[in-house]
């Protein structure tokens, strides 16, 4: 079993993108943790804290399709380098408002866009370029990996951001977090020329169309991108809406919010290696539907807890069970997809799962001053256990995947 866990690293292109995604990812999350508390901070707004989140995932629900096209024809490796450079310039601007004292909530929220922009065409090429770099037997393995690498930077990330927060300053996360994408850009240029598709005259539009007829024409795809997008909205502010919990259930500072999200991350890596491990088994979409239903009951009991030490349990196996799910769904995805159609099908997946994302948090922002987050996001793992048991009774298909 622990060889099966570990084959994906047998690639050395694999290991290469694996450590600079990762290294990327620490300083994502240590400038998630100091933004996210700031906003706050400036503002006292959760509504505010909603629309950064909301405005940072946007642009994959409107340019993702574009990006997906393009991703399939064009080298992935540069589309790939050019949204790492965009994201690090962003990086160190935020760092140098804070830095001069000049900074005010809207600078956040504009350069929130306009990495989130970044992201709708980097992101279609990162997912479409993993298959490319192992053999098809280890392609599971590689996505619970990636998962993995995302969610070992979420105990990472916030554990250096809460220490160079509270010691140095925000600023530091910021520029961290700049100097962090020279990891994936130099493992980027480390991997040389990858194969580029022959240009077939379609005009973008008409690629979209080819992408999506290919999507309907797979019945199980579209109830994966559905569970994606659900899954996304109601489970996702669950993450976003951390700052919240540690202020006004807790009553504590930037010391719990790092707690509580190290927690989730750590419960996220314990998931992820547990696809890893099983990646070889069959009936892995009756798997997402049980871990669906599982995440469910766990962020409504973290919901409904007072006391720290149940909530971080909670908390710990609702982030287990979000990337078993999430990782299982993306695996079937990337299975059923062509290479050809690769990065449209990843390009609508990520408008359904990313762009479930702002909706989610804005939803959440808009009606946690009405009814409470705890009661809102309880509200949300009801639905979630709900739904997964009624995909278990009416899409027979997918749960024998």
């Amino acid at each position: 079993m622990l060889k099966r866990t570990f084959r994906a690293f047998e690639s050395r292109d694999f290991r290469l993108v694996w450590a600079g995604a990762c290294t990327s990812s620490i300083g994502t999350w240590m400038q998630k943790l100091a933004q996210s508390w700031l906003v706050l901070q400036l503002s006292g707004s959760p509504f505010l804290l909603g629309l950064d989140a909301f405005l940072g995932e946007i642009p994959i629900l409107l340019f993702s399709l574009a990006g997906g096209v393009i991703a399939d024809r064009v080298d992935r490796r540069k589309l790939l380098i050019g949204s790492q450079i965009v994201q690090m310039c962003c990086a160190f601007l935020l760092a140098g408002m804070f830095a001069l004292g000049v900074v005010q909530v809207w600078h956040i929220l504009t350069l929130s866009f306009v990495v989130g922009l970044a992201q709708a065409f980097g992101g279609p090429a990162y997912q479409a370029l993993i298959p490319s770099l192992v053999r098809p037997e280890e392609l599971s393995a590689a996505i619970a990996w990636n998962a993995i690498q995302f969610n070992l930077a979420r105990v990472v990330g916030p554990v250096l951001g809460g220490l160079a927060l509270t010691q140095l300053g925000a600023s530091w996360c910021f520029g961290l977090n700049g100097l962090s994408y020279f990891g994936p850009i130099v493992a980027l240029l480390a991997l040389g020329a990858r194969r580029i598709p022959e240009r077939t005259g379609e005009t973008m539009l008409d690629s979209m169309k080819q992408g999506i007829r290919f999507i309907r024409t797979q019945p199980a795809m579209l109830s994966l991108i559905v569970l994606a997008f659900v899954m996304t909205v109601l489970a996702i502010p669950m993450i976003v809406f951390l700052p919240v919990f540690a202020r006004d259930v807790f009553h504590q500072g930037p010391s719990t919010y790092t707690l509580l999200l190290s927690v989730s991350g750590a419960g996220s890596v314990v998931g992820a290696l547990l696809v890893a491990s099983l990646s070889h088994r069959k009936r892995q979409g009756a798997g997402t539907l049980v871990t669906l239903v599982a995440l469910g009951v766990f962020m409504t009991g973290f919901s409904l807890s007072r006391n720290l030490a149940l909530s971080c349990v909670f908390l710990f196996l609702a982030g287990a069970a979000l990337v078993a799910t999430f990782s299982t769904l993306t695996s079937l995805v990337q299975t059923i997809a062509t290479d050809q159609m690769r990065g449209r099908v990843m390009s609508v997946y990520n408008v359904f799962f990313r762009g479930g994302m702002p909706i989610g948090s804005l939803a959440t922002g808009t009606l946690t001053p009405m009814f409470g987050a705890p009661l809102v996001l309880a509200a949300n793992g009801v639905l979630l256990a709900v739904l997964g048991l009624s995909f278990f009774a009416s899409r027979r298909k997918l749960a024998s995947m």
